[in-house]
């Protein structure tokens, strides 16, 4: 009976979920301390919220970091390289928001659970070793990928502060989230975080059609992963000229914001389920 040898970096990598886990349980926690009768026990758990970010961000990093030894190359090729790297890529992107807006920190009861979402998805995904493909080889692969992974990452900032906006839009919950700028503050820092991800997009795919002239000798060619990355830039586009020209508010601007990003997310880790083309993100 032959025993099935589980990759030495998955222990790394396990114990940075369990630490996410623990991250977005004390974010919502400190979220409900603010509610009127909430326990005083739930009283400073926010503290907490990243230093346990930091170390799994630690965890998930060395994890990945010995998987790249071990194989030779970097993770951005099956399910489980792509959602781990992304998981380490967003946290690390919210995390530097998080320290260098103080306003948004809150937030991160709402992108902790969106990225323990992920979390829970690399948990079940197959941790099987990958082979290069020659096509892979080319630096601007590099400025590729580390385009996509910023633009979701300035994405998943602005979806935090547009799931504030919505949930104070109830009563319930609004107290909850008193402490942070009023929703006109929210929504312009918001936008802000999303016309960076406009502009990392844009590059992102005329990286990636670069690099698909040097892989296929093709620039452009309608796959299902580029016409869904074009897709997204539109919405994404669109939603920014809303925005701009039509003076929209906080609370349907923010819905704008999820969409976009639901589309992004989407495109990003659903397109692999069904793509048969030689370019579908995770291969």
């Amino acid at each position: 009976m032959s025993t099935i040898v589980q990759p030495p970096e998955l222990a790394w990598i396990w114990f940075g979920v369990a630490l996410y886990g623990l991250a977005a349980t004390f974010a919502v926690l400190a979220a409900a301390r603010s509610a009127p009768g909430a326990p005083t026990r739930h009283a400073g758990v926010g503290r907490a919220v990243p230093s346990l970010l930091a170390a799994a961000l630690i965890c998930i990093g060395a994890g990945i970091g010995w998987r790249w030894q071990r194989i030779g190359h970097g993770p951005f090729l099956n399910m489980f390289e792509v959602l781990a790297s992304s998981l380490f890529s967003l946290g690390l992107i919210f995390g530097f928001a998080y320290w260098r807006v103080p306003a948004i920190r809150r937030t991160a009861a709402v992108v902790l659970p969106v990225l323990m979402v992920m979390a829970g998805w690399l948990l079940v995904s197959n941790p099987a070793d990958t082979h290069l493909p020659p096509t892979y080889e080319t630096p601007v692969l590099w400025f590729h990928v580390l385009l996509g992974k910023a633009f979701l990452g300035c994405a998943l900032v602005a979806l935090g502060i547009a799931g504030v906006i919505l949930l104070r839009a109830r009563p319930r919950l609004a107290a909850r989230f008193a402490r942070m700028p009023g929703d006109v503050a929210l929504d312009l820092l918001a936008w802000r975080f999303m016309l960076g991800a406009l502009t990392f997009e844009s590059f992102m795919l005329i990286a990636g059609a670069v690099w698909a002239q040097d892989a296929w000798g093709r620039y452009w060619a309608w796959d299902p992963l580029e016409t869904w990355a074009f897709l997204t830039w539109l919405a994404l586009a669109a939603a920014v000229h809303v925005r701009v020209s039509w003076h929209i508010g906080p609370r349907i601007g923010a819905l704008f914001i999820v969409g976009v990003f639901v589309l992004a997310f989407l495109t990003f880790f659903g397109v692999p389920f069904f793509a048969s083309a030689p370019h579908k993100g995770a291969v």
